[in-house]
């Protein structure tokens, strides 16, 4: 279920997704097993005939051809072949271990259909079983050959924005102040451990954004609505500082085991509100000190693409983060800025992993942590929704 906001950056609806370990893609070669070639075209006119000689068949018949030999050189081709045989069918053992996936028997087929087959076969399983493979590849890194696979989550184009003005009414409502303290110390996590940035802070996306709009409410002066416009971005700020400072305060991140033991819930919102605070606590006890950029796919590299490659792509900073509201004059305006912004990008950074089958350990390199996180992130979004657009807390 996705109930934070998406944008599609520009006609391409297809679009895909703080330093993080990656492969040298400069030394490795990959071997395209199971593509097929294009030929070339023939010409549907027959070649002009030509006329041999009348003594050319004389001169064919006295010609002598000697026998084909092996050369040293085709000699050490098969024994490469066969070397990078050995070593993809040791790769293939071990990744099908790691993700409990049958072996095809290919050894009724010979080099290259062997390989190829193999690892279809293995992508097909992939597929069905490991929701965030992206790709698998047969590579070649110095004189080794392996299986690379590489696993992404799909965020697609949404903007995890955390509204904390619904936050800051919630406390205020004395129905609701266990639930709003709850939350609170969710928000802590979130931005103490997590490390999600907050609009009040200079560093931030959607602090520049905020500024921006302030700007332009100032040299707009023909617009009628500017009181009201002025108005919601100073209750943006006055409520974002109050809110952060109980959230900065480590107290209400310690309290949180205490609160969420102690939480009585009063009726289904406040049921949704305690399912969503114990997945945060699990991650918060099983990675205390994991961020959500532990496996940020880097924006750049060694290549020659560097530049390019960071202006087309949207920073996980920028599509995640604690903001004011998600409703009124400032939410529609910040949106309609994000949107034409994003519609210049044509990549979305998201957490990946590569997983390299050549006998190095793979163990608890994983996206798990990175996919709950995204779904708490997404439940905590729609609750403040709900409570934003529903009387006095009650579910419709």
């Amino acid at each position: 279920m996705n109930h934070a906001t998406t944008y599609h950056i520009g006609n391409n609806k297809n679009t895909r997704r703080k330093t993080a370990k990656k492969v040298e893609q400069a030394t490795l070669r990959v071997f395209k097993m199971d593509g097929t070639d294009k030929g070339c075209t023939g010409n549907p006119k027959r070649q002009t005939p030509v006329c041999a000689d009348s003594h050319a068949s004389n001169g064919f018949l006295k010609t002598k051809f000697l026998p084909k030999l092996k050369t040293a050189q085709s000699l050490q081709a098969s024994e490469r072949t066969s070397k990078m045989e050995r070593e993809f069918y040791i790769s293939l053992s071990r990744l099908s271990k790691h993700y409990g996936i049958e072996l095809l028997d290919t050894g009724q087929f010979s080099y290259p259909y062997n390989i190829a087959l193999s690892l279809w076969n293995a992508k097909t399983q992939l597929k069905n079983k490991v929701n965030n493979l992206e790709n698998l590849q047969f590579v070649q890194e110095t004189k080794k050959h392996f299986l690379m696979a590489k696993e992404s989550c799909n965020v697609g184009l949404t903007l995890f924005y955390i509204p904390v003005v619904p936050l800051f009414s919630m406390l205020k409502d004395k129905r609701r102040t266990k639930t709003a303290q709850l939350l609170l110390s969710v928000c802590s996590y979130l931005y103490h451990i997590v490390d999600v940035p907050y609009y009040r802070q200079e560093d931030s996306y959607l602090f520049w954004q905020y500024e921006m709009m302030s700007d332009w409410i100032e040299q707009d002066e023909e617009d009628v609505d500017n009181q009201n416009c002025k108005d919601e971005l100073k209750q943006a700020e006055r409520i974002g500082d109050l809110v952060e400072q109980k959230i900065y305060n480590r107290k209400t991140l310690t309290a949180f085991e205490h609160r969420l033991n102690s939480f009585k819930a009063l009726d289904e919102f406040d049921i949704e509100c305690l399912r969503m605070a114990k997945e945060a606590f699990e991650l918060y006890t099983q990675y205390p000190d994991e961020n959500i950029f532990r496996n940020a796919k880097p924006l750049h590299d060694d290549s020659n693409d560097y530049d390019a490659y960071e202006q087309e792509t949207i920073p996980m900073e920028k599509y995640i983060s604690f903001s004011a509201d998600s409703t009124g004059w400032l939410s529609e305006s910040l949106s309609e800025c994000i949107n034409n912004e994003f519609n210049e990008y044509g990549d979305v950074q998201e957490p990946q992993i590569f997983k390299c089958f050549d006998g190095r350990p793979i163990s608890g390199n994983s996206l798990n942590f990175e996919n709950r996180l995204f779904d708490v992130l997404d439940e905590l979004i729609y609750l403040l929704n709900t409570y934003k657009k529903t009387k006095n807390g009650h579910l419709n």
